[in-house]
């Protein structure tokens, strides 16, 4: 289709100004280490290899082993090789070539993991788009990605109506095709796009040997043949590649989560339904199921969490009540492929800090100061990953490519700097304590304020914009914004926000948006975020008259908004939303109306019906349901019991 795109001269520039790395006189701290020396993962077996060669192997050695379990619909090794190739059959007919990058547009399903294998064995670059987010963000990836083809499902094909050739996905995986496999460990294997802080995602190539490494073999977590891992993150978070991968290089069964938007009862359901042990949370989604000693922690063996800060509370109630249970704190920017350090969490961790480990699978970690020199250990330093997983760099951004991947023999290779602040224990343990930089964490996803601040100043009503973190490292963090209105009409914060969810996906989203006369600005004239988190509870606080008396039902719902969001809610017409609600909160919302109640409710119908009032006819109306289905002979209109 095209000539094959280079790898990492693509995307690297001349390197910057290498730090000075060179070590003060060494000291014995711990065995096999000295003072100031970084630490160094031993080598992983799968860096020389690529995944499509795992799964070869696996179906080479156990053709008729389960490989992965979606609802009623299971593959089997030999089967899911086999589709695999037939697929790249047919994107060489559809002349696909190696180093094309081809975008893949799909709900979660076993044709994700044969789509990803069939790409990989045409020797092209997956680029996974998500069918949620915003046309004009997608189309920015395909653009800045130099995708060549859109692999997809056919009513999200015809939905979306992209740019560029199309090519619609089997319904049923092919079964015949000439074996081709094109995949190279030094290739990329997948471009996934994090938030830029320049207004646009910026896409990370990251390549088959590096997730190779991550996924065989590993010792950071116990897995065997007999495991079944869970699949439940997005394609487009780099943690789903972890949970495919990790299970297909062990011949252990992948287990798709069939519901796109499951609640925290749709995830206890199938992981007891389909016998999942193996599982990844995020670290906001670990601490909601952890706060409810969710039954979804007696079925697993092993839980890996990662995205944000562990936090001990929640890790401690975990490990007491499930004592059983492998809890594994993983830490990780895309750059350094998923996670580069991890670390088994105990009890007595839970005394402080939960500590995020030591390098893994070939990954090595320095901990630098701000001229680049060691820092003696226990001082604070910012954490520099190198060694054999990093990415290649960023697509189409060679200047920002140099500056974060810093080329420097003495560190034996390229490092990337990861902008996070940590420290180093005398056993070698690394201590996370925040970030360096604007970067924030919010619900497991990394994001740029500015992105966001780029976003609001683009409206044309708008003439400056802060946005910062309400609740910044716990369970309840949210993303607020603060906009500074242009001459003229002056726009509302739900006006601003509506418009915003056409523009980005709905994680970058403000919670709330706030229209005031200017910015706070500090002694330095820079804004000030910390007067801004100040001001966070009067967003949006709505109509200041008396509020109408609630139905009980209605009183029902609000009572248990109240307890999710952590403040009094007494109005009928309040919005989730604008109350600082979330789709992690809204997890926890439809859990307790469930619990209260006895009503399931969706999350696409909770989202739909966004007041108390909505809800709470949203409740009655399913009640009823379950009445009716409690007498089914009984006429509608009788007054029988």
């Amino acid at each position: 289709m095209t000539a094959p795109h280079p790898t990492a001269p693509a995307t690297t520039a001349p390197a910057t100004t290498a730090p000075d790395l060179t070590l003060p006189d060494a000291t014995t701290t711990a065995p096999g280490r000295t003072a100031g020396s970084p630490l160094a993962a031993a080598p992983a077996p799968g860096r020389a290899t690529t995944l499509p060669a795992l799964v070869a192997r696996q179906a080479e050695l156990t053709p008729d082993a389960l490989a992965v379990v979606d609802g009623d619909t299971t593959l089997t090794y030999g089967r899911l090789i086999q589709a695999g190739h037939a697929l790249a059959a047919r994107l060489r007919e559809h002349e696909v070539v190696r180093g094309d990058r081809v975008a893949l547009l799909t709900t979660r399903s076993y044709r994700t993991v044969v789509a990803q294998l069939g790409l990989w064995l045409a020797g092209a670059v997956c680029v996974p788009l998500d069918p949620a987010q915003p046309r004009p963000r997608t189309e920015a990836m395909i653009a800045d990605a130099e995708v060549t083809l859109t692999l997809g499902d056919a009513k999200l094909l015809d939905a979306a109506t992209l740019p560029g050739p199309v090519l619609t996905l089997p319904e049923e995986p092919l079964t015949s095709g000439r074996p081709v496999d094109e995949s190279d460990p030094d290739s990329p294997a997948f471009i996934m796009f994090t938030s830029g802080s320049t207004g646009r995602p910026k896409g990370v190539l990251v390549p088959h040997g590096a997730i190779a490494e991550l996924v065989t073999a590993p010792d950071y977590v116990t897995l065997n043949s007999r495991d079944r891992v869970l699949f439940h993150s997005p394609m487009t978070f780099d943690a789903s590649t972890f949970e495919v991968w990790v299970a297909l290089a062990a011949g252990a069964a992948v287990v798709v989560c069939t519901e796109q938007r499951p609640s925290l009862e749709d995830l206890a359901r199938h992981v007891e339904r389909h016998g999942v042990t193996v599982a990844f949370f995020t670290t906001a989604l670990f601490h909601q199921l952890a706060a409810r000693r969710s039954r979804v922690f007696a079925q697993l063996r092993s839980v890996v969490v990662g995205g944000e800060a562990m936090a001990a509370a929640q890790a401690r109630e975990v490990l007491t009540a499930f004592p059983w249970l492998e809890l594994v704190n993983g830490y990780g920017p895309t750059e350094t492929t998923t996670f580069a350090t991890a670390h088994r969490v105990t009890v007595r961790d839970c005394e402080g800090p939960v500590p995020i480990g030591r390098p893994i699978a070939g990954a090595t970690a320095h901990v630098l100061d701000a001229a680049g020199r060691p820092v003696a250990e226990g001082g604070r330093g910012e954490l520099w990953i190198g060694g054999s997983r990093l990415a290649h760099g960023y697509t189409g951004l060679p200047e920002l490519t140099a500056e974060r991947f810093v080329e420097h023999p003495a560190a034996g290779g390229r490092l990337y700097r990861t902008g996070d602040i940590v420290s180093l224990r005398p056993d070698g343990i690394l201590q996370f304590h925040g970030r360096n930089d604007d970067q924030v964490k919010v619900r497991g996803f990394r994001i740029e304020p500015a992105e966001v601040e780029h976003a609001l100043r683009e409206q044309p009503d708008v003439d400056d914009a802060a946005v910062t973190v309400d609740g910044a490292g716990t369970a309840e963090a949210r993303l607020v914004a603060f906009v500074v209105a242009a001459p003229g009409p002056v726009p509302t914060g739900a006006a601003l926000r509506e418009r915003l969810t056409g523009a980005l996906p709905a994680h970058l989203v403000p919670d709330t948006v706030t229209v005031l006369e200017r910015l706070p600005l500090t002694p330095a004239g820079k804004v000030d975020r910390r007067a801004l988190t100040g001001r966070v509870r009067t967003a949006e606080s709505g109509p200041a008259d008396e509020p109408a008396a609630m139905t009980p039902l209605e009183q029902a719902v609000a009572e248990v908004w109240s307890q999710a969001l952590g403040t009094e809610v007494t109005r009928a017409d309040s919005e989730f939303l604008l109350l600082g609600g979330h789709s992690l909160l809204a997890l926890v919302v439809t859990e307790d109306l469930r619990e209260e109640l006895g009503v399931e409710i969706a999350l696409a119908d909770f989202f739909a019906a966004p007041t108390v009032a909505a809800q709470a006819a949203l409740v009655e109306r399913a009640l009823l349901d379950a009445h009716r289905d409690l007498h089914p002979e009984t006429p509608e209109h009788s007054d029988a019991h």
